[in-house]
């Protein structure tokens, strides 16, 4: 008996989200028609499911790289990077949706070599120009074999990207480190000989998604 079965907790940021709806629930019961009440209801349930995290075993495989985040591979595409990697490199754009979890994981285990954070504007999350605009955290990650790049980027509520690491912390692989709040985008950025295994289109689950291969030695 329950075996398989994913066991979730509440991150503590959804707490004051969650609270607020309760209260909201009460007062509007007590001081208005309880049918009204049904509102605020939905919003602390859904509260409570945006701001969920499944317990995911950490993986450890030097060999691959695991999908940062929950949420559908929007584009992949070459680029040069030179923000941290510094040379010709492959970046997997995740979408994450309303629905999806919105925590980060670490795609290796890795220390912090980079942190970066941008203030942005309000464009949507999926339209082509929020890299550039948005709100923005980027977390370098090496270790001995390699280095990669995750970017978390708001969508259309700035000021919603939280972080749980710092520079120098060492990370696992599966690790979460940070969530987007209500709408965002998740880019994984990677050398150009790492072998991409995903492709646009395509569900991918953050710490379970294998998104590319590494050629260690």
């Amino acid at each position: 008996g329950g075996e398989g079965v994913t066991r979730y907790t509440i991150i503590k940021d959804g707490y004051p989200f969650i609270f607020t709806g309760l209260a909201a629930t009460i007062l509007v019961g007590f001081l208005a028609d309880p049918a009204f009440a049904g509102i605020p209801l939905i919003l602390t349930i859904y509260f409570a499911y945006f701001f969920r995290e499944p317990d995911r075993p950490l993986p450890d495989d030097p060999h691959v790289l695991y999908s940062p985040a929950d949420g559908t591979v929007m584009a992949v595409e070459e680029f040069f990077d030179d923000e941290f990697l510094h040379e010709e490199a492959k970046k997997v754009t995740i979408f994450l949706s309303v629905f999806n979890v919105h925590t980060n994981r670490a795609p290796m285990k890795g220390y912090v070599k980079y942190l970066r954070y941008t203030c942005g504007g309000f464009e949507p999350a999926f339209k082509g120009s929020a890299p550039i605009v948005n709100e923005r955290m980027a977390i370098g990650l090496e270790n001995e074999q390699s280095r990669v790049l995750v970017v978390q980027i708001a969508g259309i509520l700035a000021r919603r990207i939280v972080s749980w690491t710092s520079l120098g912390k060492q990370l696992l692989q599966g690790e979460t480190y940070g969530m987007i709040k209500f709408g965002s985008s998740t880019e994984l950025i990677v050398p150009r000989d790492v072998e991409i295994l995903v492709k646009k289109g395509d569900k991918v689950k953050g710490g379970i998604t294998i998104m590319g291969r590494q050629q260690v030695q």
